[in-house]
């Protein structure tokens, strides 16, 4: 039965998130059916992450099993026929082992933020980031974001839902820049605990506004308390970028 890893990007503003949900259509949902739609088989879709509703993905992986071997060009091409008019786009299909897990066997994940400080609301990214209309000292986040880094108990920055058995994770960057009137955040670990990349960003905006000190966000990761946390940032400036793998598993 070949296997095959899908590189997906996607808008996930019309989605309840990446998994399937009794209570409307999910990013893993519509592409079940696509690929259902053109093999005439009934597949679950495994992907690397669960994003949540309004989460975007530029580098979402994904692995299926079909009991036919197709072209992988005719996997991605037939799928996105079957995707329109859903803002879901499969980037690439490759065979890989029959050993590979996209979730399992991932090594590291990415994933950026934007925030845009401009007085003008966004017209073209509207839902696409997080608009903060005063402006951000993006150098005092950079350096509050290192007290991040490393390996922590990082309950402070964890959903009360998260279902993750233990809170302690390795951040290995948490990198923040200016680009031109837009703030970029860039994360990247093995895992992440649910909603730690927005808690750690909604922090990290408060800093920028000049609210918090830049120690107080290593103070708030020590307390290991959720009402430590600054808000969490919206949903819709959050990017899956990238999905990181062993070569040999792929």
């Amino acid at each position: 039965m070949p296997r095959y890893k899908l590189t997906i990007e996607y808008d996930g503003g019309p989605f309840v998130g990446w998994q399937r949900q009794a209570n409307g259509r999910s990013v893993q949902q519509a592409i079940e059916e696509a690929v259902a739609a053109f093999s005439q088989e009934q597949i679950v879709v495994k992907g690397a992450g669960r994003t949540d509703a309004g989460v975007h993905g530029l580098g979402q992986v994904a692995h299926i099993d079909l009991t036919r071997a197709w072209d992988t060009d005719t996997v991605r091409d037939a799928t996105n026929a079957h995707l329109r008019p859903d803002p879901i786009s499969i980037l690439s299909a490759e065979e890989v082992a029959a050993d590979f897990d996209a979730r399992f066997s991932a090594v590291k994940r990415h994933y950026l933020y934007r925030i845009s400080d401009r007085r003008a609301p966004p017209a073209l990214d509207r839902g696409r980031l997080w608009n903060v209309p005063t402006p951000l000292d993006a150098a005092a986040m950079h350096l509050a974001a290192q007290a991040l880094t490393g390996r922590h108990d990082f309950t402070t920055f964890r959903s009360s839902e998260c279902q993750a058995k233990s809170p302690v994770r390795t951040l290995d960057r948490l990198d923040v820049s200016r680009e031109g009137n837009e703030i970029a955040i860039r994360a990247s670990a093995r895992s992440f605990l649910h909603n730690q990349v927005r808690s750690m960003v909604g922090a990290l905006k408060k800093v920028g506004e000049g609210k918090w000190p830049v120690a107080e966000v290593g103070t708030a990761l020590a307390a290991c308390d959720r009402t430590r946390s600054g808000p969490v940032a919206p949903p819709h400036g959050l990017y899956l970028v990238a999905v990181d793998y062993e070569t040999a598993d792929v």
